[in-house]
């Protein structure tokens, strides 16, 4: 155990998980009362606002367009009721003027002529031209602990070997990941992306315990190591930590991971507008992703009002807000994630509450298709209840006349098309006909329409190598 993860390894007392490590990263405030925590939170939500109010032009330009002021908020209540949200595209137009950062940043250059920017992330819109973010060394500092406590959480320790899956470049979760990794003491060996053979191969000549990247690849390299005749469930790895897309905590997805791998999946993410901060992670129970609500406040509000909240359990649109950050900080930012909570005990002890099933999707991914709402996640949850089916799938939507169309493109999995392959033509389309069958059953009740289903052999599909693009929609666009 390395210097800097000893002070919470040994002082949050005597409580000890079964590999003899603190259960806690930070005891006092995971399992913290949840009414004290929201006092925490209101006093940094405040401290906030003003903070936004008086030093970023872009924050005081928003709230006195809409009649805001901070010192309106007196109640986390008021916060829902009265502080109008920030969007993405709001963000784009703001850089767009105001290069490189935008207007919702500061300047944080010193007497000495550094720039106070300790490091510049980004992402990239539709167009291909990156958001930048920039972040403060103090910025970066505290997400490392954040970071370090959410993969605690999720049971990973000092001893173990930690093979990151995920992008180093403009993207910030591997970075993130790398940051808490390297702040509990782990082995870390940040392969990123590669070929996927060597994915699996390192994997086994390291003994690698922890593995991390999107559920979606994950996913794929289940299909890779049957391929090299690798057993990845007799292997060393026995944490899945995953992001950057819904799948981790969707259970037909977790359960084909978990078996196929002989592992636990935890789900952790944030978008990338929250990065540095972690905004949820799992746990051990498998109880859903515990939102970190004391570093990023969570908020879930009615989807086409988000001035409105929903009660706890009720679907709805995500809304967060830093509570530490400085540099760009995120005020009432509304991603268009679409989720729901619980607050009830959780098994691990800790306080913060959950998403049961994580990030559900985004609400602008949802297809209207003849007036039913279909979501991508929910296929994909039909889909992995099917025996016989591979990874990869695809749903299609197209307007060849009047009306909508929606096929299920889906792979079988290799082990079915052998099977295929030893029969006869009249019995092969049979089976092929069964499994369509069964994969349209469930289609339909999850997703309330019919929907025709497509197989396609192995490998006919692109590989998912980081983020699976599942949906095609052909339509012509108003």
């Amino acid at each position: 155990m390395n210097s800097a993860a000893a002070p919470h390894a040994v002082a949050d007392g005597t409580d000890r998980d079964d590999r003899g490590f603190a259960r806690f990263w930070d005891a006092g405030r995971e399992t913290r009362d949840p009414r004290d925590r929201d006092a925490v939170v209101l006093e940094r939500i405040r401290h906030q606002l003003h903070y936004v109010y008086e030093r970023l032009p872009f924050y005081r330009r928003h709230y006195d367009a809409h009649g805001f002021h901070p010192d309106d908020v007196r109640s986390l209540a008021d916060f829902t009721a009265k502080v109008p949200v920030v969007t993405k595209r709001m963000l784009v137009a703001d850089q767009a003027e105001h290069p490189p950062f935008g207007s919702y940043t500061r300047d944080f250059s010193g007497p000495d002529g550094s720039t106070g920017i300790a490091r510049i992330h980004g992402s990239s819109g539709t167009s291909g031209t990156p958001t930048l973010y920039a972040v403060s060394q103090g910025d970066w500092d505290r997400a490392a602990d954040v970071h370090a406590m959410a993969q605690w959480c999720a049971g990973v320790r000092p001893d173990d070997i930690a093979q990151v899956g995920f992008p180093f470049g403009l993207f910030f979760g591997g970075w993130g990941v790398l940051q808490g990794l390297e702040r509990i003491g782990a082995t870390v060996f940040p392969l990123g992306v590669t070929d996927s053979e060597r994915h699996v191969e390192l994997i086994g000549r390291l003994g690698s315990t922890v593995f991390t990247a999107t559920p979606s690849y994950c996913v794929h390299l289940l299909s890779v190591a049957e391929r090299m005749g690798v057993d990845l469930a007799a292997g060393s790895v026995r944490t899945l930590l995953v992001g950057g897309e819904p799948g981790g905590s969707l259970p037909g997805t977790r359960r084909l991971i978990e078996q196929g791998w002989g592992a636990t999946v935890v789900d952790a993410g944030s978008t990338s507008e929250m990065y540095p901060f972690q905004t949820s992670v799992g746990c051990t129970a498998g109880t859903g992703t515990h939102l970190i609500t004391d570093e990023v406040h969570v908020e879930v509000v009615a989807p086409d009002d988000p001035h409105t909240a929903v009660p706890v359990g009720g679907r709805g649109a995500v809304v967060y807000t830093h509570l530490w950050r400085e540099s760009q900080p995120m005020i009432r930012f509304a991603p268009g994630d679409e989720t729901y909570l619980a607050d009830d005990p959780c098994p691990c002890g800790r306080t913060y509450p959950r998403m049961p099933e994580g990030v559900l999707g985004r609400l602008d991914d949802m297809l209207v298709v003849r007036g039913a709402n279909v979501f991508p996640s929910a296929v994909e949850t039909a889909l992995r209840s099917i025996d016989g089916l591979g990874p990869e799938f695809r749903i299609r939507v197209a307007r060849p006349a009047a009306l909508d169309e929606i096929t299920v493109q889906a792979e079988v999995s290799a082990p079915t098309a052998a099977a295929l392959a030893g029969l006869s033509d009249a019995d092969a389309d049979a089976a092929r006909r069964e499994i369509a069958g069964r994969t349209e059953q469930a289609l339909r009740r999850a997703v309330a329409i019919t929907v025709p289903v497509e197989l396609l052999d192995p490998g006919t599909l692109p590989e998912t190598t980081f983020k699976a693009r599942r949906v095609v929609d052909e339509r012509p666009r108003a």
